[in-house]
């Protein structure tokens, strides 16, 4: 096994092994939740697989769970399609910077994603280091978030152009949680930066410490959260990876968010998705 470290701030690209092997060894797939515990999301080049070694590989971190508007592989429902096409609407909103799944009470640890086709060129995928994030924060923002907590909502993010019939009903399906701005690592125990696209507003802002008369709640907390949710933004704090099919990411999603670039024209760009069942936010 050769490992390439890719930036700075995060990410390190695996040679020289074959990853499915992993979902029946579990001493390279140790190596391998080691290496991700370090460089938070992990790369692979040439990984021919089958679905069910995907969610193989996958289920050696944990359970896998499905999401509620993504189709499950045939035969394999621990697998989800991530497919676009040339039928796809003209206006394709991709997404924005996000941990996976903050709006369930319990957010997912990390995922596996597969690339089975993508474009020529284009259609990368970038990840942030929410720990560097954190760690970079003016000491006095620090001291401001410490105990705040946020509101989290897919209904005002990718629900929202659905119809309020379906809106609803996910809502009442998926109640909007709200989780610790600066999160802690189960394993390794360093703090990160936990607020994304899903966050709405903080939960706990208002208390007499930060406001002084009620002109002052709508504008501090909206100012703050926005400047929070910047930071993933960063380049500083990124890694950008070009896919090539039977290319692999592996990322932790308690410390990273991740955003897809769709800067590619209308064209087939699958990718297949095996997301692990994490913990509860502390």
């Amino acid at each position: 096994m050769k490992v390439e470290q890719l930036t700075c701030a995060l990410g390190a690209e695996i040679k020289g092994i074959r990853l499915a092997e992993a979902a029946t060894n579990a001493d390279l797939a140790g190596e391998i939740n080691a290496l991700l515990l370090e460089h938070k999301v992990l790369f692979l080049r040439d990984q021919d697989m089958t679905d069910a070694e995907h969610a193989g590989v996958a289920r050696q971190f944990g359970e896998l769970e499905d999401h509620p508007l993504a189709n499950s592989a045939e035969g394999e429902p621990g697998i989800i399609h991530i497919w676009k096409s040339p039928e796809s609407p003209p206006f394709r909103y991709e997404n924005a910077w996000h941990h996976d799944a903050t709006w369930r009470e319990i957010p997912p640890m990390g995922a596996v994603l597969r690339c089975v086709e993508c474009p020529p060129v284009g259609g990368d995928t970038m990840w942030s280091n929410m720990e560097l994030a954190y760690d970079q924060l003016p000491d006095h923002v620090k001291e401001e978030i410490a105990d705040l907590r946020a509101r989290h909502s897919m209904e005002a993010s990718f629900m929202a152009a659905k119809p309020i019939e379906e809106r609803l009903a996910m809502k009442e399906r998926y109640p909007d949680p709200e989780h610790p701005v600066v999160r802690t690592h189960p394993v390794t125990g360093k703090k990160s930066l936990f607020v994304n696209s899903f966050a709405t507003h903080f939960t706990n802002y208002h208390t007499p410490s930060r406001v002084r008369v009620g002109q002052d709640f709508t504008n501090g907390s909206g100012e703050l959260l926005r400047y929070l949710t910047s930071q993933a933004a960063i380049p500083e704090y990124q890694v950008r990876w070009r896919w090539t099919p039977n290319s692999v990411a592996i990322w932790d999603n308690r410390c990273t968010q991740h955003y897809a670039v769709m800067d590619y024209p209308s064209c087939v760009r699958r990718m297949n998705r095996a997301t692990i069942v994490g913990d509860r936010p502390f």
